[in-house]
Formats: C-alpha cells, structure tokens, sequence
C-alpha cells in the first residue's frame, strides 16, 4: 500500500524526519523549559510535570532532547554538505582528469583512510580550538574520503559512456562534461549515500561527544546526553535511552528515506530508457 505514490517505510520516515526537524526549529516555543535549566530532582521518574522524566543533574529530559535535536541535525547536516561538496569534486575530477592527477589524488585519499577516522579526530580535536565551525570541519573533511571514493568510482563508469564521448568530440571542457553529463547520472547513488553519511555524521558526532570533544556541557546534544546519563543504566533509571533511542530512530527513518528515493530514480529512469 502506497501514500501520495510514498512506500509506507518511507511515509514513516518523512514523518519522523519532519516532526523532528520542525521541534528543533521551534524548540525555544514547544520545550517546557529551557536547556540547561534545573527543574526538579536527579533522574525524577516520567509524569504529567516531566514526560519523561529528568537527567542526572534535574534537566527536564524531553526539553533537552529537543534541543539536542536542534545541535545534532544542525552539525551532522553541515559536516556532510562539506563531506559530499569537498569528496564529490574531487572525486569527479579526479576521474575525469585520470593519469597523473588522478593517482595522486588516490594515493593521498588512501593515506587519510588508512588513519581510523575516530582517532584521527580525537588527536586533531585536542589540539584545535573547540568551536562548532571547527567540529564541522574536521567532520567533513575527514568523511570526505569516502565520498571522494564512491564519486570517482561511479564517475569512472560514466566518463566511458558514448554520450560523454559525444560531448568530448564537440569540444566541451571538463568542468562542462563533469556538471553536465557525469553529475547528473551519478545524482540518484549519491542522494541515497548523502542519507547514509549523515546518519553517519551523526553518530560521529554522538561518539566525539561521548568522549567529551564533541559538544560541550550544558549545550544538550544526543551523544552528550548519553553520556551524561550513563551512569543511571546500572540502577535501573532509562534517562540514557531517550537519546540513543532518538538516535536510532533517526537513523531508520533517514535509511528508508534514502532507499526510497534511490529505488524512485532509478526506476524513472529505467523507464526513459525504455521509451
């Protein structure tokens, strides 16, 4: 059963994606209480005052929660455009260049990959300023080594088409052949991996935040508050499961997006092919 042409994983998913987005825009007008503000005990059990109930310092726990929301989407969406701008260009350009350009490319991308990119942020955090702009590149930069992966991978399928070598034989530049023929053909697999890397953003940024160089108190982001709670999980107390359940919902629901409009572009374009 479909919605408005929408598969229903996929209904599901805009609809958790969008009440999401719209509580962090409006979390200052929806939250009971402010951010960092302290409004009853430590880990006060859920109720009709605190739905679901309050963390280890008496937050209200659905209050901070929206707000996370609000630091989480923001830096994961920032850090994956600069990933998917930064990897994507390159990757075309590389594939489109070839030769010299291209193996020097490859070879420096393969000597960022071979860093394990938590470690490589955690050293590079703990000597930088920790300002969110900072956090954001860092992030980007070092996601876009996979980027650049996946773009020079499908770049190098398509520059060998016939319709590129059209294009070549009229006289078109690169930079003309890589916005006009390469990234339009190769939009639909990097629309569906835009989803997968930001999830990934996310939880980049929830484990740097857990490991105390992400976000810092009392600003609320998801892994921050995973953190911050715990220590509740031994006596029972849920606190730290609101956010990673956010977070994994997050995830889904992204997923079923992005597998949605893959399986959407490709069948229209299964079908222009036919005509």
């Amino acid at each position: 059963m479909h919605i408005w042409g929408i598969s229903p994983g996929a209904f599901f998913g805009l609809l958790f994606c969008s009440g999401i987005v719209l509580s962090a825009i409006f979390a200052p007008l929806i939250t009971p209480y402010g951010e960092a503000e302290i409004v009853g005990g430590v880990w006060e059990p859920i109720s009709q005052k605190h739905w679901l109930g309050t963390d280890n310092l008496g937050r209200d726990l659905l209050s901070r929660i929206i707000y996370g929301a609000r630091t989480t989407l923001t830096i994961a969406a920032a850090a994956t455009l600069v990933s998917f701008t930064l990897g994507a260009a390159l990757g075309m350009i590389a594939a489109e260049a070839g030769g010299f350009v291209d193996q020097f490319m490859s070879r420096c991308v393969d000597l960022l990959m071979s860093i394990p990119t938590l470690i490589f942020a955690l050293v590079v955090l703990s000597v930088m300023p920790g300002t969110i702009l900072t956090l954001i590149l860092v992030m980007g930069i070092l996601d876009s080594t996979r980027v650049y992966r996946l773009a020079r991978a499908v770049a190098v399928d398509i520059r060998v088409m016939d319709y590129v070598e059209a294009a070549k034989l009229r006289g078109e530049g690169r930079a003309w052949i890589i916005l006009h023929e390469i990234l339009p053909n190769a939009i639909s697999t990097l629309i569906a991996e835009f989803g997968l890397r930001f999830i990934f953003m996310v939880l980049f940024l929830s484990a740097l935040s857990f490991l105390g160089l992400g976000i810092q108190p009392p600003e609320a982001d998801w892994g921050g508050m995973v953190k911050e709670n715990k220590a509740g999980i031994v006596f029972g107390i849920p606190a730290a499961l609101a956010p990673a359940a956010m977070i994994a919902m997050l995830a889904i629901s992204v997923n079923l997006i992005a597998d949605w409009i893959l399986n959407r572009t490709s069948s229209l374009r299964g079908k222009s092919a036919d005509a």
